[in-house]
């Protein structure tokens, strides 16, 4: 995999256009969900678009894809996707706010914690694989508890019941990944500052 500079400015990547497409595949889960009352339909986009995560980091690493806009795109779909996913499945009444509540509060500090470091000069935080984890068990929690309030849905009760353990599980998860998150971006902030620093310096002689 590249390390240095040499490949991270690329823009067309699969990972990128990967991400591109959960981005504009949001307003099709809120159609599906409120304009056609399509639970079934919502669960199985939703389902694609969280399994879809996982494809594009496995060929970013796989196939020497990894870009600077890819690490920040690839977080920024996956955080709009949760959040969008979480208020619409909470408004339809599908998934319960014991968990939906906790998970948005989780997303907003996130959210604002990221604008607020890059405001400060920051440098930019990756991912952690906690916090990739987290996302992709919340991503299947939300189709299974949709699944799950399909009452023609013949498996409704397995699927509400596994909603619930994956869905405790990835929200376990991020929130312990945005404790992991409190000393790097300490060490974000310091780095951002010491480099602007070494910028700032006038030349010697």
């Amino acid at each position: 995999m590249t390390e240095g500079g040499e490949g991270l400015d690329r823009i067309l990547t699969v990972p990128n256009v990967l991400s591109v497409i959960r981005l504009c595949l949001i307003p099709v889960f809120v159609w599906l969900l409120f304009g056609r009352d399509d639970r079934l339909g919502a669960a199985l986009l939703l389902g694609g678009l969280g399994a879809t995560d996982w494809v594009d980091g496995f060929i970013a690493r796989r196939y020497d894809q990894v870009s600077n806009l890819g690490k920040l795109l690839d977080p920024t779909a996956d955080r709009l996707l949760l959040g969008t996913a979480v208020l619409c499945i909470l408004v339809d009444g599908s998934v319960p706010a014991l968990l939906a509540v906790p998970v948005l509060v989780r997303e907003t500090l996130v959210g604002l914690t990221v604008v607020v470091l890059a405001a400060m000069g920051a440098r930019r935080i990756d991912v952690t694989w906690v916090g990739k984890a987290a996302t992709f068990a919340l991503m299947f929690a939300l189709p299974l508890f949709l699944a799950g309030n399909d009452q023609d849905f013949g498996l409704h009760d397995a699927f509400r019941a596994a909603g619930w353990v994956t869905g405790v599980v990835g929200l376990t998860l991020s929130w312990y990944a945005a404790a992991t998150y409190v000393p790097l971006a300490r060490q974000a902030l310091a780095d951002g500052r010491a480099a602007k620093g070494v910028k700032g310096r006038p030349a010697p002689g």
